[in-house]
Order: structure tokens, then C-alpha cells, then sequence
């Protein structure tokens, strides 16, 4: 009833009754204190850098950046320093695929296999069934495949070859399962209804148009972008600075870099029902749907701010989560790649808008700061969201390290490989998680799983490795070797589901 209620809103544009309270009367601004609370922030949550920027109706009313763009030195982040958008990427991919309908060129509700007859996936009666809406709320029932296209060069068509061989983890429309690489499909399809590329496509359509000038598709290079934010995260409880991530295989998911001065411009753009000169550059019904409840989402699928938030709704429209906070609709996308975080939140009622933009990996900051402005103008809230939020995540945080210390307490001590680790190198293969290759330098071995992402394995108990991942932020992950009834070599496990089947010996 209540989600029913804010789309005819949206669909008529025009004004209604607020159910929640007023903003509190004073004579200074709703943001008065948002400075200091926003410095104070970034330095208990240990963040190199960050910027904010808030629109109020059709004016920028806050625009700062705080901290540096990189450790160790004093380059300063401003409201033009370019940060990875990440998944805030899908809001863009999803007004082109809108744009499309308008203009005739697909349908929401039309098959996949219709714009692309090859689309196959693992369940054949599933792959007929699922449609472009579906695509777009993460509804498909294939879950979360990201280790297809993480620290990987494949083609999008290899991509989508190998999700064909992963199983599915709910029926079709039955359950949220986010998924970045159907995500990207349907931008390429988009881009392919109208005979051009999706990074065209949103530059000609979106960012041309509205004058986001300091906004790229892709990754860009520091050396032509030099006020960018540099990926930060911590590596043995300190935070440093990561090699920063392309996510350019699954472009239209993910693969935007942008500034807090021109996402201020697109949150205008979208809060004024995507007008432009007055004349919406999208239909009433287009953008309805994009913040049209799609399908509900759990708690195990939603984000741990729920914990404290207590949303009586959660679900997903298209490129936007979907949540009610203190009486109040609410649509808010986050965006996180090694090192870099992004969060836009929208009140579309109240013609608010934040976006934050940080430089460390998983910064939850950007939940507290969303929460915190939005009460800044539903009026006077008891809540410290930078303190409260900061608990639950560090406490988290925790939890993590106590699964570490598990791992270190089940390790076998005084036991040595069953084989000499030159019979361990070779090459193994999973057609769903590609090749893993595993060589013997000096009296070490080494695994590399595709061109980017290589170990250093060290015996851990029997034919049990610990693989230490060369990019150190990323931790460490046990492997096993596991040997044929022979006393050869059969394949590498990692984890409890993931085996690689050996295919050739390295010598």
C-alpha cells in the first residue's frame, strides 16, 4: 500500500501529502554542524578521503571534500576529484535501457532471447522466460558470480559463456540474487538496440545532454585524470594504498568514474523527474519504473544498517534499493571496487539528494552520512549515526578476524606434503572458474587464477596450502590438493565447492 502510494506520486509528479514530520523550524540551515560532523567521520572511521555533496529541490546546498586523495601526501580531495562509482554505475544503465522503451526499441517485459537469441543459462525453460525487467532487479534467480569476471580480461561473450554452467539458486522472480554480469547484459543489449555501444550511449544520452563533463565511462588513467582518487584499504590493520580495479568486462555495471559536482547535477536531473530544460527527457511511466518496487529484498541481501534503521520495507526497482526510513520513501544505490566506496541516496518527495564518494574499501561511512543528512531535514533525530554505525561495523569487522583465528586453530602442525612440490605444478581447469595454474620457482609454488590474481602458496598440513595473495589486502585463502586413488595428483579445491580439475603437468 505504502510502496503503491509513492509510484502514483512519482507517475503524476505533483505534489501529495508527507507522512513524515516537518523539518524542524529554525532560522539556520538543516545543515548546520554537517561540516564538522562529516571532518569528524572521516577521521574515526579512518578514511583517507572523501567528498559529499547535498542537493536541496534544484540547489546544491553542501559541497565538500575532506582528507587527501592519496596517503602520504597533501593533495587534497575537493568536489571535482574523480572516484569510482562502482554499482551507482546501474541507475545510469538502467535510464538508457528506459530511454530504449520509450523510444520503442525493446520491451521491459520481453524474453531476453528476444534482442538475444544465444542467451543461454544453466536451467533451458528459465532462460526462455527471463526478460530485460528481470535483468534489471536482479531477479533472474542466478545468484552472485562475480569470481567470473573479478581480476579477469575475459570477453563480455566468455563472460556470459561461462555463467551459462552456473546453477541456479531460486526460480525465476522468486527471490533478489544480485548479479552484476546480467546487469551488464542488459546495458549491452540496450547499446545494441540502438546500433552503438553502451559507453556511447550513456555519453550521448545522459551525460552530453546534462553537461557531466568531469564524469567517464571506464576506468581512467591517472596520468589524464590527475585529481583522482587513489584505492585504499587495510593490509595488516593498516590502511594503504591498493592498486586501483578495472571493471571494464562488465562495463555497464560498474564502470563509471565520476565527481560529487556532477552526480550533483544527475541527482538534480532525477529529482525533478528527469526534466532537462523543462521537458522530461523520460516518460512519466520510464520513470516510475525505475523506483518501482521490483522484488523484495531480505535481510541477508540488504545491507547490516537495517539492524538500526529498522526499514519496514526493502526491495529493488531498477538500479535503486528501495527502503522507507522514518515515514519517508527512499531510493539509494551503493557503489564498492577495491579501495573505493559510493553511496547516492534520494527522497524524491522532499526533493533531497546526497552522494558520497571515499577512497577506502567498504567505507560505512557513507551510510551514516546518508542517514544523517536525510534527518537533518525530516527533523531532529537521537541518533549519532557515525557512532552507532561505527560499532556495528567494527564489531563485524571482528567477527571476520575470529573466523581467521578458526582457521588457524584447526591448522595440523608437524606435517609435511604427501609428494615432493614439484608433482603439484601443472595446470587446472573448472569451465565455470576458468584455469588455475600452479608453478614451482626455487623451492616455493605460486597459483595464479587467470592474468591478474596470483598466491604464493605455503605448506599449511598435508596437501593443505595457505595461498597468500600477492595484492596483501586481500588476505589469504586455504587450498587442498587432492590426490587420485594413484598417488597422483587429481585436482585443487579451494573452499568446500570449487574444484579445479588437473589437466597438464608444468615442467
Amino acid at each position: 500500500m505504502f510502496a503503491a502510494m509513492i509510484i502514483h506520486r512519482l507517475l503524476v509528479g505533483g505534489a501529495a501529502l508527507t507522512l513524515a514530520l516537518s523539518p524542524r523550524a529554525s532560522t539556520q540551515s538543516p545543515l548546520t554542524g554537517l561540516d564538522p560532523y562529516v571532518a569528524r567521520g572521516v577521521r574515526d572511521w579512518n578514511v583517507p578521503g572523501l567528498a559529499i555533496a547535498v542537493v536541496k529541490d534544484d540547489s546544491v546546498v553542501f559541497a565538500k571534500g575532506y582528507g587527501v586523495r592519496r596517503l602520504g601526501t597533501r593533495d587534497s580531495v575537493n568536489t571535482h576529484t574523480l572516484f569510482a562509482n562502482a554499482s551507482t554505475t546501474k541507475a545510469f544503465t538502467s535510464f538508457v535501457v528506459e530511454l530504449m522503451a520509450d523510444e520503442g526499441k525493446l520491451r521491459l517485459d520481453a524474453p531476453v532471447v528476444t534482442y538475444r537469441p544465444g542467451f543461454r543459462l544453466s536451467d533451458p525453460a528459465a532462460t526462455r522466460e527471463i526478460t530485460i525487467a528481470d535483468l534489471l532487479s536482479h531477479r533472474t534467480g542466478v545468484p552472485e558470480a562475480d569470481y567470473i569476471w573479478y581480476e579477469d580480461t575475459s570477453s563480455f561473450p566468455e563472460i556470459m559463456r561461462r555463467l551459462s554452467y552456473v546453477p541456479f539458486n531460486a526460480p525465476v522472480r522468486s527471490h533478489f540474487e544480485y548479479q552484476n554480469i546480467t546487469y551488464a547484459l542488459a546495458g549491452n543489449i540496450a547499446a545494441e538496440r540502438a546500433h552503438t555501444t553502451w559507453e556511447r550511449l550513456v555519453q550521448e544520452r545522459i551525460l552530453a545532454p546534462l553537461g557531466m563533463r568531469e564524469t567517464t565511462t571506464g576506468t581512467p588513467d591517472e596520468k589524464t585524470h590527475p585529481n583522482m582518487a587513489f584505492a585504499h584499504d587495510y593490509v595488516n590493520d593498516t590502511v594503504r594504498v591498493i592498486p586501483r580495479y578495472a571493471t571494464d568486462n562488465i562495463a555497464a555495471a560498474g564502470a563509471m568514474y565520476s565527481s560529487v559536482s556532477d552526480m550533483s547535477i544527475w541527482i538534480r536531473f532525477l529529482l525533478d523527474s528527469a526534466r532537462l530544460g523543462g521537458k522530461r527527457m523520460l516518460s512519466p511511466r520510464g520513470y516510475a519504473d525505475l523506483f518501482a518496487p521490483r522484488i523484495l529484498v531480505d535481510e541477508k541481501q540488504f545491507y547490516p544498517t537495517a539492524r538500526l534503521t529498522h526499514p519496514r520495507f526493502q526491495g529493488y526497482g531498477e538500479g535503486w534499493f528501495l527502503e522507507d526510513y522514518r515515514g519517508e520513501f527512499v531510493a539509494f544505490h551503493t557503489g564498492s571496487i577495491d579501495g573505493m566506496t559510493a553511496i547516492v541516496g534520494l527522497i524524491p518527495e522532499r526533493r533531497l539528494g546526497v552522494v558520497i564518494f571515499a577512497n577506502r574499501d567498504h567505507a560505512e561511512l557513507r551510510h551514516a552520512l546518508m542517514y544523517t543528512v536525510f534527518d537533518d531535514y525530516i527533523g531532529a533525530s537521537k541518533h549519532d549515526w557515525g557512532a552507532e554505525m561505527l560499532t556495528m561495523y567494527s564489531a563485524l569487522r571482528e567477527d571476520g578476524k575470529k573466523a581467521e583465528r578458526q582457521i588457524d586453530a584447526s591448522h595440523v602442525t608437524g606435517t609435511q606434503p604427501s609428494l615432493p612440490l614439484s608433482r603439484y605444478a601443472g595446470v587446472y581447469t573448472d569451465s565455470l572458474y576458468g584455469t588455475a595454474t600452479v608453478k614451482l620457482a626455487g623451492n616455493k609454488l605460486g597459483v595464479s587464477f587467470g592474468p591478474l590474481s596470483a598466491a604464493d602458496l605455503e605448506p599449511w598440513h598435508y596437501d593443505s596450502f595457505m595461498a597468500y595473495w600477492r595484492d596483501a589486502y586481500r588476505g589469504r585463502q586455504l587450498v587442498t590438493f587432492r590426490l587420485a586413488d594413484d598417488g597422483t595428483v587429481a585436482g585443487l579445491a579451494v573452499g568446500d565447492d570449487v574444484f579445479f580439475e588437473r589437466v597438464a603437468v608444468k615442467r
